[in-house]
């Protein structure tokens, strides 16, 4: 196969990969209503190919306080995948799944699991997306999470990252329950899967 970037990415690419993000974004939503009992709506997800510098400040500023759920990818493809959320949005989700105030600003051990819990259950909803849209068979690893600025977070993958040029995929997704919950979900597949994602999606052969 070919070596091929990001920046060959094709107008057609582009389109499969906002059905992705809508998909995906809509599974996450039917997801976090079962898992939080309530009903949670969502606007029309943004797909943006930024620089890996861009991302940061799309996302608010590299200085946001961000909780990261990171996870690898294997299967049919590899990778990684990151779901990003505002601190204070990851602290209203897990308020409602546990049915408590947090106190304090730090997390505690059985918050940090839960958060854990939704963060597996949002990148799953992408990743099943992604399986059913490609017919590739795609396991996910168990969840890190850390919670800290947004660029650093996000200079995890940009070490592996190296590889893959200079842009990202990033879908901004806003989830709202009586409280907007700006969401980011990061897809960094390795070089030779983004070739097995555009095989499978008919768009090379």
């Amino acid at each position: 196969m070919d070596e091929m970037n990001l920046e060959q990415v094709t107008e057609s690419y582009f389109d499969v990969l906002k059905e992705l993000g809508n998909i995906g974004a809509g599974n996450a939503t039917t997801a976090l209503a079962q898992l939080l009992n309530c009903k949670v709506d969502m606007k029309v997800p943004q797909v943006k190919l930024l620089n890996f510098n861009e991302v940061g400040a799309a996302m608010g500023g590299e200085e946001q306080i961000m909780a990261g759920i990171y996870l690898l990818v294997e299967g049919d493809i590899t990778g990684s995948i990151m779901f990003l959320l505002e601190v204070k949005s990851a602290r209203h989700l897990v308020s409602k799944l546990m049915g408590t105030e947090i106190e304090g600003e730090d997390f505690t051990d059985m918050e940090i699991s839960a958060l854990k819990e939704i963060g597996n259950i949002i990148t799953g909803s992408y990743l099943n997306s992604l399986s059913t849209l490609t017919n590739l068979t795609i396991y996910p690893s168990v969840p890190d999470l850390s919670i800290d600025m947004a660029g650093a977070i996000l200079s995890v993958p940009a070490i592996e990252f190296g590889t893959l040029g200079d842009q990202i995929l990033l879908i901004q997704t806003q989830f709202t329950d009586d409280y907007d919950l700006d969401g980011y979900f990061i897809l960094l597949p390795d070089l030779e899967s983004y070739g097995k994602i555009l095989k499978a999606l008919g768009l090379i052969s």
